[in-house]
């Protein structure tokens, strides 16, 4: 399914996107770096502990554990939004199966009538 054919199915309800969490937030925190973006962080908090700034320090400290979770927490919809709006990020996606296109399936015949 081309990007098009993604982004039109979609608009129109026939598919259900399915983003697996887990993989999601490996996929995040390799594309954006969070390792190399946390230990910096951390060291800066820890340095401002040293040097007296305890509360600020420990704000920094926390600042750099939580923010790199809560990025991980959003990557599905993160991932899906990303997939929608850019053919490059839907291909890589859907080639790693990160992204899993599953059509909606409507049995018509069936007729709620009493």
């Amino acid at each position: 399914m081309t990007h098009t054919e993604f982004t039109a199915a979609y608009a129109r309800g026939e598919i259900r996107v399915e983003v697996e969490p887990k993989e999601a937030a490996r996929f995040m925190s390799a594309r954006l770096l969070l390792p190399l973006f946390m230990m910096p962080v951390l060291g800066i908090g820890v340095a401002l502990v040293l040097a007296g700034w305890i509360f600020t320090g420990l704000v920094v400290i926390a600042l750099g554990i939580i923010a790199p979770r809560l990025i991980k927490r959003s990557a599905p919809h993160f991932i899906f939004q990303q997939a929608l709006n850019d053919p490059a990020v839907y291909h890589e996606v859907t080639k790693s199966g990160l992204l899993r296109v599953v059509p909606i399936t409507t049995d018509r015949s069936r007729t709620s009538s009493p």
